[in-house]
């Protein structure tokens, strides 16, 4: 991927009162990282989190520009993956925070992805019953859902993100620069929560995704535009339910099917998570169409919009171990969003038009799962 240095800089606004933040988007930022950790919290410190991979090629450059602020900060390095996320890696950082005697006032700042982003928050919302807490995404997936909102946590064994607090970032700050070093399996990857976006309440971003997808991949303004009006629409939905008590629910399209196979499949690798995405928000369309909601032709699609920018759409594309339909359906009833033991799943009338459905009969998601085993 290549990243047009002519990007400009964007600003989109999270107001949620007196814990609005501001995410800043653009070619660049990470040089000017210090100077606005300096200006947050002047004379405090920071704490760093970031992972193998990440550190490699990204650390040195975010620890010269705090140096340059004269903000004393120092590093805390996890093992890359998404086993990460677990209660042992947790209690170390947290025991790191402690030893280095960081203050409420001083700041966490997470540099990575989505794995590093919730445990570095986790600990954020936690140490201290509080602490200043940053984002520098390294992902596109990161840039354009877990970065922003506030959700931190880990995973269990039970499940994906089972275990975590609703702790704010100060800002974002989102370096598409950043972008360049990023696989291009993990760039397809969080280019499905891209899709979601449109997938959710706006069909036309939906139809200009589907326009514009190469440029999108080539990086530049069109790039910058989409991670924007992914932000914008996150934005929204936060502001308007911080905690998900209501609508923020929608934003979770594709992610009871996909937590579930990712759990399923282990968190090794063999399936991340916008993959897992991309295959959820597919089946969530099928399922919506096999009950009558959505119209056929908007689930062929989505489909085929995944499959032509490289993602998966289907539930025969993961580990033949992780189709059992039992196992699946048991993984699903850890959902979050399960109440009272009865399973909520985002479904949708159209491209643009999802919502929240209350009891779904797990006899008739058995038997859709049973279906998407033999397409």
């Amino acid at each position: 991927m290549t990243v047009d240095d002519t990007t400009p800089l964007l600003t989109v606004p999270v107001s949620l009162g007196d814990r609005s933040y501001d995410i800043f988007i653009g070619s660049g930022l990470l040089a000017e990282a210090g100077e606005r950790l300096a200006g947050l919290a002047p004379g405090g410190r920071a704490m760093v989190v970031t992972d193998e991979t990440v550190a490699e090629r990204h650390l040195p450059a975010l620890m010269a520009a705090l140096e340059s602020a004269k903000v004393p900060a120092e590093a805390f390095v996890v093992p890359a993956g998404e086993a990460t996320k677990s209660f042992a890696e947790l209690e170390r950082l947290v025991d790191a925070v402690l030893t280095a005697r960081l203050e409420r006032g001083d700041t966490i700042v997470a540099l990575g992805g989505g794995v590093v982003g919730d445990l570095a928050g986790f600990a954020a919302g936690i140490v201290r019953r509080g602490m200043a807490f940053v984002q520098i995404p390294t992902t596109l997936l990161a840039q354009v859902d877990s970065s922003v909102g506030g959700k931190t946590g880990i995973n269990t064994a039970h499940g994906k993100n089972l275990v975590g607090v609703f702790h704010q970032p100060q800002f974002v700050l989102i370096d598409t620069d950043l972008l360049a070093t990023l696989p291009p399996r993990h760039l397809k990857a969080g280019y499905a929560e891209v899709v979601k976006y449109g997938l959710i309440d706006d069909p036309v971003f939906f139809g200009w995704l589907e326009a514009n997808a190469p440029a999108v991949f080539a990086g530049g303004p069109a790039l910058a535009e989409a991670i924007a009006a992914s932000c914008r629409a996150k934005a929204r939905v936060v502001a308007a339910d911080e905690r998900e008590a209501g609508n923020r629910a929608l934003l979770n399209l594709g992610h009871t099917f996909g937590h579930a196979l990712e759990a399923a499949v282990g968190y090794g690798g063999d399936l991340v998570h916008g993959e897992a995405v991309a295959i959820g928000m597919a089946m969530a369309f099928r399922l919506s169409t096999l009950l009558g909601f959505c119209p056929a032709e908007d689930a062929v699609r989505v489909e085929r919009h995944l499959h032509a920018v490289g993602l998966l759409a289907d539930l025969t594309e993961v580990p033949a171990t992780a189709r059992d339909p039992a196992r699946l359906l048991a993984l699903m009833a850890q959902d979050k969003k399960v109440q009272r033991g009865a399973l909520t799943l985002i479904l949708t009338r159209g491209i643009g038009r999802s919502f929240i459905a209350h009891d779904v009969a797990a006899d008739v998601i058995a038997d859709f799962l049973e279906d998407e085993t033999a397409r």
